[in-house]
Parts: C-alpha cells; structure tokens; sequence
C-alpha cells in the first residue's frame, strides 16, 4: 500500500517535471531565439528518457512508463523548437 501511494506521488511529480519544458518553450518562442538553450543537453536527456522507458516497459511499470513517456515527448519537442529558433 505504501509502496503504491508512493510510486503514484513519484510518477505524478515525474509528469510535473516531464512537462516543465514546455516553459522554456514558452520563452524561446517569445524571445524568438534559442541562444541560451543547450541542445546538446536537451538530447543527453532525450537518450536518459529513452533508457528509464525502455526499462520501465521491461518491467511493465505504469509509474516509470507513463512519466518517461510525456518526458521523452516534450524532449524532442523542445530540441524541434530550439533548433527552429536558432540564430543562423
């Protein structure tokens, strides 16, 4: 039981974080420019995603899969707009 309420408060945050980026987005769109964003870092963390879900699947584990997924999603998103908004 306890182990329960505890993977759903870890995946529910891992969602909250998952999502995060979505601000920076936000302002690389505003901004019109991605000068200050690393996408070096951006992909490092895409291929971080990418393992955690292949582990959570291996394990069938909704509370690893489901945030993971929604990270690996905003990821390659926020690399797609970065590179969009980058300054010739």
């Amino acid at each position: 039981m306890t182990t329960d309420v505890l993977a759903a408060a870890a995946a529910t945050w891992g969602v909250a974080m998952a999502v995060s980026p979505i601000l920076q987005i936000r302002a690389i769109r505003a901004h019109r420019s991605s000068k200050g964003v690393s996408v070096g870092y951006q992909q490092v963390l895409l291929v971080g995603f990418l393992l955690w879900l292949a582990y959570g699947i291996a394990l069938g584990n909704p509370a690893i899969i489901v945030p993971n997924t929604v990270a690996t999603v905003v990821c390659v998103f926020t690399i797609l707009v970065a590179l969009r908004y980058r300054n010739p």
